[in-house]
């Protein structure tokens, strides 16, 4: 298997080709969980691995609850299945807290702060209510704890990675925080070492081919316990060694046939969001850059930003402007395309208007200089090593 086989198997995985999803809701089940500080740039993530859907549409099923919304891995915002939120935060929690042990530090929040807190959330959203960080801000100051800035986030972060508080619908544009209790249906408990077996088996059928690395990476856990779960993973999964790494695989290939792996493919052409799994779920992403992509391209800041991604290689970014309800989208090309695949990034465009219900043209760079690569504000604490820069 090539590096070029690996980026279509993961396309494959991950519904980017082939038959799609039925829902985001399993789109986000297929993946586990689904990096979202950038919350529009995700639903755009969502929309491509399902049919027909909109931007609206997904703002709809996410207020309802169809998937929830919090500090799940790494730390950083993911779209997470309710059913697996209790299994995963048991099992990831623990590490949420590691990462964040010295903006606690910092910010002199421990534990029996963050249960005073807690029993705030608990008492001011209980029976189906919802609030956002600023009023649940003004709760917590009334109770003697200083909250704002940082250390509400931080608080609330908390309560998140010890499953009390997630995401509740939004009001006006704003995202709220409602009890995981209320929001989340009950679910069989796991023990450590089915969670890790469940997790490194999903990630692999989600993402892969994957290593060891990139397990680690993407969930946030250790080194061993990646390397754990993915030997007690059941049904059992595959390794192939590549260039001295090995990679793990498995047979449930995202609704791609066996005998459709050897074919060969029409060439694919997809205009990724920020973050978006394909890149931002594996440490090592050699296999998902293009041979000739430009040194400058291949730094952090470059590879997950808003990508152009032909058969499942970074080959450009593209970033968006909107102005008088317009969409203004610029595509910068790093590798000459081909006038076959200039169409399909064409039709990706279009997608991406449906997509959001409104017209969209395309103008030309203006500028090397790189783009906020954001479709909106972010707003999670901290940092992500992923990206190494501040967020809002």
């Amino acid at each position: 298997m090539s590096g070029a086989g690996i980026a279509q198997r993961r396309l494959e995985a991950q519904r980017l080709v082939g038959e799609p999803l039925p829902t985001a809701a399993d789109a986000v089940r297929r993946l586990v969980a689904v990096q979202s500080q950038d919350y529009a740039g995700a639903k755009w993530a969502l929309a491509q691995r399902t049919t027909g859907v909109t931007d609206a549409e997904l703002d709809r099923q996410f207020d309802a609850g169809a998937f929830l919304r919090l500090h799940a891995v790494r730390p950083t915002w993911h779209f997470v299945a309710q059913e697996d939120l209790r299994w995963l935060l048991a099992l990831t929690g623990p590490r949420v807290h590691q990462a964040s042990a010295y903006q606690y530090r910092q910010l002199e929040i421990d534990r029996p702060l963050a249960r005073r807190a807690a029993d705030v959330y608990e008492r001011v959203l209980a029976g189906g209510l919802a609030m956002t960080k600023d009023e649940l801000g003004v709760h917590l100051n009334a109770a003697g704890i200083p909250a704002d800035g940082l250390r509400l986030l931080y608080l609330i972060l908390h309560a998140e990675a010890e499953a009390i508080v997630c995401s509740g619908p939004r009001r006006n544009g704003k995202h709220t925080h409602a009890l995981v209790e209320e929001r989340a249906a009950p679910a069989p408990a796991r023990t450590r070492e089915e969670a890790l077996a469940e997790l490194a088996g999903r990630y692999v059928a989600g993402h892969g081919p994957a290593q060891d690395i990139d397990l680690a990476w993407w969930s946030g856990l250790t080194l061993a316990d990646a390397r754990r779960g993915l030997a007690t993973a059941s049904p059992a999964l595959e390794q192939e060694t590549i260039d001295g790494r090995t990679f793990w695989s498995s047979d449930d290939d995202g609704g791609v046939c066996q005998a459709g792996r050897s074919a060969t493919r029409a060439t694919t052409v997809n205009l990724l969001p920020n973050y978006d799994e394909l890149l931002v779920a594996f440490r090592d992403r050699r296999e998902g850059l293009d041979p000739a992509l430009p040194p400058p391209a291949r730094i952090a800041d470059e590879i997950l930003s808003h990508g152009i991604v032909r058969d499942g290689l970074l080959v450009g970014r593209w970033w968006r402007t909107v102005e008088n309800g317009v969409v203004t989208l610029r595509l910068d090309r790093r590798i000459p395309l081909t006038s076959v695949e200039e169409s399909l990034l064409g039709a990706a465009v279009e997608r991406y208007a449906a997509f959001l219900g409104r017209p969209a043209t395309v103008a030309p760079v203006l500028s090397s200089a790189s783009p906020s690569g954001r479709f909106g504000l972010a707003d999670s604490p901290g940092r992500d090593s992923s990206v190494g820069r501040a967020r809002d």
